[in-house]
């Protein structure tokens, strides 16, 4: 029988309620399925949460603002399981999605579109 762990969905609800300017922003363009590939906010991975994930194409998206310059070695280690168990990293930080959202929103839809066409 496989292990079966319930999701923090509480504190991913306070995760999503605090979003940072950048979340939302990039939100406004992920919601409602607009780049072809169903989004979440704040999904737990694990133990950790994505700030954006696609369950269909297990894909993860992560923004880095001043927390993740705190704490870099954190972060690898947290990359590096994502990836153990099969999901894809997109990430990107703060100032990009304020400086170049159009940008951020081609990459992740040509990345969707690559990995649909696999």
């Amino acid at each position: 029988m496989p292990n079966w762990h319930p999701r923090n969905t509480s504190r991913a609800r306070i995760l999503r309620c605090e979003a940072t300017p950048a979340e939302r922003t990039l939100w406004e363009h992920l919601s409602c399925s607009q780049q072809g590939a169903k989004f979440s906010r704040q999904m737990p991975v694990g133990r950790y949460y994505a700030d954006f994930l696609c369950r269909e194409l297990k894909l993860v998206i992560e923004l880095d603002g001043h927390s993740h310059d705190v704490a870099p070695e954190r972060d690898a280690v947290r990359e590096k399981w994502i990836w153990t168990e099969g999901y894809t990293v997109l990430r990107f930080t703060n100032a990009e999605v304020h400086e170049n959202i159009e940008g951020v929103v081609t990459a992740i839809r040509l990345k969707i579109e690559e990995m649909r066409s696999q």
